[in-house]
This record gives structure tokens, C-alpha cells and sequence, in this order.
């Protein structure tokens, strides 16, 4: 398969360099240090068990690279609305964009430049860092791709990928409700970034501090009403499920908006908080541990 990865950082690297590595026709989309360092020394790949170079071509310039069958676009979402019309010549009758980035609306960008029937939601689960340029780490044993049509439907395209990925060192579930996947991801996401970024403190810090876990579940319990007022099919134990999960692995557990803000770098808030202040207003229901979240980061979204 004739893929491209839009925004090799942590996550563009990795599934990239993976799928490179199986023999699929992948070109990296990057650039700066990172790119030159692809173009002269491969990317490396480094897990909790090996390290490995992959040569791998790598252009700054999309309309090097012609018409694909797969983009997986992983550039943070503030660079979207540059990034999303940079997609268009790697674009033919038949290729698929998978959006691999946080949020549960950051797809639909991508969906009206190019066209809705183009592109499918998605949600990777990995802990990876880009740590210099040209080299990707991944830490533990989760790492997968859950992605669908934004209809539900069971489509043969999506079989396809999903064969392919499973087929190429990517676990990887083509699912029949994707926006419950997004969702769910999310309310972890949003409201682990939001929490720490607002207290400047790490999750493994403020769940020792009993105000703070009051303050963690509420938020989670806001953003779940405003999944089901969104007409979201949230599982009835999902902040439970989702507080259990934090507990049993907070020493691994980091947030990128944290990460971030404290490097004075540009914010996901938009597609993170701001996200569930939207979903808020659209649903009629109040958000307000997330409006006040929302007000106090605002200020940093655009980094120094």
C-alpha cells in the first residue's frame, strides 16, 4: 500500500517507520532538523526491547509525493488548518485519510477540505516521544489504532486497512461506532491534560491529594454528560473505569498539554477543553469546571 504520514513526530514516526518497515511504500511528511536527519540517517526506532534505523523517504513538499491510498494525518491540531490543505495532491478517487490526533471533532477539518467520504475518524493509543530529531521512542505495551467510518458503517475499504495494519506490526480495530471510541479516549485525555495543565502538577501528584480526585471525577462526569447529550453511547461505568485506570498506572502517565505549557510551547486547548466547552454549548448542557479550565489556559494557548 502507497501510504503518507502527515507530521512524523512521536506518533506519525512510529506507525510510519512500522509500516515502512513491512514493506509498504511509506513517505514522511516532515521538516526542519527532523527532516533532514530522516533524509541522512533513516529514522530510529527505539521500544522498551530494540532499536532500529528505517530508511524511509522523507519531503517537506506534498506534491512530491503524488496521489497515495493512505494518509494518516497526526500534526498536533493547532497546525490543521495548514497542514489539512497541504493534503490535497497526495488526494485521488480512492485515497483514505485517517486522522490519528486528539479530540472527538479534530477530523472535521479534513472532512470538509476534502470531502467527507475521504476521511475517517481515528484514535491512536501509544507512549511515544519524538527525543531528537530523526528518532522516535515508545515506551510499553499499549499501542494500537482504532479508526471508522463516521456513519458506523462496515465498509470493504476499511477492512482493507485494518487487514493491512494488523498484517504490518500495527494492532489495529476498524470500528462500527468510532465516535463511543473517541469519546471514550477523550474524556481521559481532556480531562488529564486540562487537570494537570490548570494545577502545574503531574496526575501521579494531584490523585495523593483527595480535593484534587473530587476535582478529576467531576470533570469526567461533566464531560460524560456532555457525551450523552451529544447522543454519545458512553458505557454506564466510564468514570469509574477510566479512575481505575489512572490509578493502576500513574507512574507512566503524562500529559502532552502539560508537557507543553510548562516548555511554553502552542496548546491542543481547542481541540481538547475548548472541545468540551463546544459539545457543552451544542448539547444545552453547563460545563463549568471546563469553562474555567478553558479561561485559565487560554491566555498560553499560542505558546510563548
Amino acid at each position: 500500500m502507497r501510504i503518507a504520514v502527515m507530521g512524523t513526530g512521536s506518533i506519525g514516526g512510529y506507525f510510519g517507520g512500522t509500516l515502512a518497515q513491512y514493506g509498504h511504500d511509506v513517505t514522511l511528511i516532515a521538516r526542519g532538523a527532523n527532516l533532514t536527519a530522516i533524509r541522512e540517517k533513516g529514522l530510529q526506532l527505539i521500544t522498551d526491547n530494540e532499536s532500529k534505523v528505517i530508511p524511509c523517504p522523507a519531503e517537506q513538499d506534498p506534491t512530491r509525493v503524488g496521489v497515495v491510498d493512505l494518509i494518516l494525518l497526526t500534526v498536533k491540531t493547532y497546525h490543521n488548518a495548514i497542514a489539512v490543505p497541504m493534503l490535497g495532491p497526495m488526494v485521488g478517487d480512492n485515497t483514505v485519510v485517517i486522522c490519528l490526533q486528539n479530540g472527538i471533532d479534530s477530523y472535521q477539518l479534513a472532512a470538509d477540505v476534502l470531502g467527507s467520504a475521504k476521511v475517517m475518524p481515528g484514535a491512536a493509543y501509544i507512549e511515544a516521544n519524538l527525543i531528537e530529531p530523526g528518532v522516535v521512542q515508545q515506551n510499553g505495551d499499549v499501542v494500537r489504532i482504532e479508526f471508522g467510518e463516521d456513519d458506523g458503517a462496515r465498509s470493504d475499504r476499511g477492512v482493507v486497512i485494518e487487514e493491512m495494519f494488523n498484517g504490518s506490526g500495527v494492532r489495529a480495530n476498524f470500528s462500527d461506532d468510532i465516535h463511543r471510541t473517541l469519546w471514550t479516549k477523550f474524556l481521559f485525555i481532556a480531562t488529564m491534560a486540562g487537570i494537570t495543565s490548570l494545577a502545574r502538577e503531574s496526575m501521579a501528584v494531584l490523585m495523593a491529594k483527595p480535593e484534587w480526585v473530587k476535582i478529576i471525577q467531576s470533570c469526567m462526569e461533566e464531560i460524560e454528560s456532555v457525551g450523552s447529550a451529544n447522543n454519545i453511547n458512553l458505557s454506564d461505568t466510564i468514570v469509574d473505569d477510566t479512575l481505575a485506570y489512572i490509578r493502576a498506572n500513574l507512574k507512566d502517565m503524562h500529559a502532552s498539554m502539560y508537557t507543553d505549557l510548562m516548555a511554553q510551547r502552542p496548546l491542543e486547548l481547542e481541540s481538547l477543553t475548548g472541545a468540551v466547552v463546544r459539545a457543552g454549548i451544542k448539547g444545552n448542557i453547563t460545563t463549568p469546571i471546563n469553562d474555567l479550565i478553558y479561561a485559565m489556559l487560554k491566555p498560553y494557548a499560542k505558546g510563548a
